[in-house]
């Protein structure tokens, strides 16, 4: 027999989830049928590697023209909408836990991801978006030009070096 911890705070948010959906759906418009009565929400990943950001989303039952991917003011948004699927049986009762309708995801992105290099694939039902990270701004440095003087041709110069002129300097003090 195995002995499993209970712990009471993984009890509170399972309640606290079921009744967010309850509550969920106890405030949106009224559906045709119980399937699209509740929200759905595609689950994803965000994965940060060493050269992008990527996104995975599950997308079971959805083919690449139900998903749009839009890109705007650093905001990444995928939205899309799952269909139901209707039988129309004369009796019988339906157990229906797969939900359907519209869904909307978004997330913000750095400063200065190019939107043109942003390249999304779709594989068995998995949204995968990947998203290039924005060169990091490195600090440029600037040179200092240092103006010269003409070049004295040597034994026609009238000044003596510097140096010898701070010695010279010190030897009137």
């Amino acid at each position: 027999m195995v002995m499993v911890r209970w712990e009471p705070l993984r009890e509170l948010t399972s309640l606290q989830n079921e009744m967010n959906r309850l509550f969920g759906s106890f405030f949106d418009a009224p559906a045709a049928n119980a399937a699209t009565r509740y929200r759905w929400m595609p689950a994803m990943d965000l994965i940060e590697t060493q050269d992008a950001f990527v996104l995975r989303a599950d997308l079971p039952g959805l083919s690449q023209d139900d998903v749009e991917i839009e890109f705007q003011d650093n905001v990444l948004t995928l939205s899309g909408e799952r269909k139901a699927d209707r039988e129309d049986n004369g009796e019988g009762y339906y157990r229906i836990e797969r939900a359907a309708g519209s869904f909307s995801r978004s997330l913000t992105l750095p400063e200065g991801v190019n939107p043109e290099a942003v390249q999304a694939t779709f594989d068995r039902g998995v949204l995968e978006v990947k998203i290039p990270k924005p060169e990091t701004r490195k600090p440029h440095r600037v040179q200092i030009a240092v103006e010269d003087a003409q070049p004295a041709i040597e034994g026609t110069s009238s000044e003596a070096p510097a140096h010898e002129q701070r010695e010279a300097v010190g030897a009137q003090s």
